[in-house]
This record gives structure tokens, sequence and C-alpha cells, in this order.
């Protein structure tokens, strides 16, 4: 079973340690959380992924419907006042990630996911009904173990049907449309950014001075200082709200990133100490980041290679020569 999220060891029990009333109780315990985990998923996806989020729906009513039935259970054999044990407060019991983590995923992995889920959930009922002797809380053990198996058969068949054709395609694209927009976009136009404006400066100063480690210096400021300043600037001139972009923070780190590594993919090769070995490293690098730029533009954002090379490789090409030019003179 999975590890739990951070908590004393010395406070927690081990599973096989549990009384038959203590597994009711975490069972109740775990059924309400996974609903409510459901229920989130469905509201966070209803706008964008309506038909998913219907599958949702209906797990989280048959996690209600597992949880009444432990509940009537606990009530006839133990009262109402049911223990306050959670899933963290065993030490090999499985945990959940945290929704905030997986909403930020995309549509498939938090699919995955739910999947996962009832796994976890038809472990922890085998588990637990093997090793309880009371005979009724057994067997209601083993048929939740059974119910969650078939759940787990039975969301993977709703996602293939109520997904099927259609609506599956219509939400696919929707979440490949998010995709770009969020972090494709953003990142391409960091790393033509990143790859093209660096090229004058970074090959001024090589021929200017031929000295290595003062090209790798002038080349590691300008791809920072761009880095920063896309990145904040990405953020700070949309919140995604109104345009659909996404959240900029990831947009921000996105072109960031991708600005900074584009100008020091070919300043780090200024590190060898042999000014023309490092060069033409350099200059290997810098084509291939041309290219890198071309394939995502055409894999991406459907642009025709060959006017993606021309825009991409001409204009490089002009700013390379635009800089060892003025360096060289």
């Amino acid at each position: 079973m999975r590890s739990l999220l951070p908590f004393p060891a010395a406070s927690r029990r081990r599973f096989d340690t549990l009384s038959a009333q203590e597994i009711l109780a975490l069972a109740i315990a775990s059924e309400e959380e996974d609903g409510r985990i459901y229920a989130l998923y469905a509201s966070r996806l209803r706008d964008s992924y309506p038909a998913t989020a219907e599958v949702f729906d209906a797990m989280a009513a048959e996690e209600d419907e597992h949880r009444r039935r432990l509940i009537d259970l606990y009530r006839a054999r133990y009262g109402d006042l049911i223990l306050p044990i959670r899933r963290e407060h065993v030490a090999d019991f499985y945990a959940r990630r945290p929704v905030w983590l997986m909403e930020n995923l995309g549509i498939e992995r938090i699919r995955e996911e739910a999947l996962a889920m009832e796994r976890d959930a038809q472990a922890f009922y085998a588990a637990a009904a093997a090793r309880t002797t009371d005979a009724e809380v057994r067997r209601l053990l083993g048929d939740l173990a059974s119910a969650e198996a078939q759940h787990e058969k039975d969301a993977g068949a709703i996602i293939a049907e109520r997904l099927a054709g259609g609506p599956r395609e219509a939400e696919d694209a929707a979440a490949r449309r998010q995709f770009v927009l969020t972090w494709v976009q953003p990142g391409l136009a960091g790393l033509m950014d990143g790859s093209v404006s660096t090229l004058a400066p970074i090959f001024a100063t090589a021929f200017a001075t031929q000295d290595p480690w003062t090209t790798f210096l002038v080349g590691l400021s300008a791809s920072l200082g761009a880095g920063i300043s896309m990145g904040f600037t990405e953020a700070a001139h949309d919140d995604g709200k109104l345009s659909g972009r996404g959240a900029p923070w990831k947009r921000g780190l996105a072109s960031g990133v991708m600005t900074a590594a584009g100008g020091l993919g070919h300043a780090l090769p200024y590190l060898i100490p042999e000014f023309w070995t490092a060069t033409v490293i350099a200059l290997v690098v810098v084509f291939l980041e041309l290219w890198a730029i071309v394939w995502i533009q055409n894999r991406y954002m459907d642009t025709p290679v060959g006017r993606a090379m021309f825009q991409v490789l001409l204009g490089g090409g002009l700013v390379l020569a635009t800089g060892i030019l003025i360096g060289g003179s």
C-alpha cells in the first residue's frame, strides 16, 4: 500500500493491529473522502469537460452508497459514535494525492487517477476482509471489495462509453488547446527569444575578445536576465481569466525557463577554454535550437515546415551574422 503523507510515526497505528470497529470507522472516513474528491473533480471539470464530469458524479454517488452501508452496519454493531480514525492515522495505509495537485494535471491523468483510487479501495477492502474475524463485518467488506473491483471496470467502461466519439474528441481537443495555450505557446515564445535575441551579444563578445570565459559570463547574464524579464512579463500581462490561456504563473514559468534555456544552450560551450572548439560547438547548438523551434511550430502550432524554416532560420541567421560581424570588426 502507498505511504502516507508526513505524520508523526509514533502516533500511527499499524493496519494489522486495527479492530473490526476501527476498520469500519476507517472505511467510512475513506469513502467520505473519496466521494468528496470525485465530487470536486466533477465540479472543477463541469464547464470544460461535461462528459467526464458526469462520470465523476456517478462515482461520487457510488461512494456515498458505500458509506451509507458501512454506517448502517457500524451503528447496528457499535452505536452512533463513529471513531475518529482516518487514513493518515494508519502507518501502512494508502494515501490520496492532494486534489489541488491532481486538478492541475491533464484531463487524461485525472481519469487515470480516478481508476487508481478504485484499485486502492478494492485492495483495502480485500485486505481488511481477510483479517477480520467478525462474520458480518467480513461479509460487508468482502462485498465492498467486489463492488470496488466491479466499479473500477464499470468506471473504465463508462469513460469509454460516455466519452466515445464526439464528447471524447471534443474534450481531448480542448485539453490539447489548453496545453498549447498555457505551456507550449509561452514556452515557444521564450525559446525563440532566448535562442535568437542572445545570439548577437554572445557572438559579438566571442569574436571581439576571443576569450571563452568572458563570452560565457556575457551569455550567462544575457540568458538569465532575458529569462527573468520574459517570465515576469508573461505572468503579469494576462491573468488568463478572459483569454483562457491558463494560470499566469504557469505561463510565466514556461516562458522564463525556456528563454533562459535558449540562451544558455549556446553560452555553455564557452566553458571550454579553447576558443574555436567552443565556438564550433556553440554554432552546432544554435543550429539544433533553431531546428527545435521549427519542430515545435510544426508539431503544436500547425505551421508548415517550409514557412517555419524560412522565418526561424533566416531570422536566426541574420542575428547571428550581425553579432559575428560586429564582434569581428
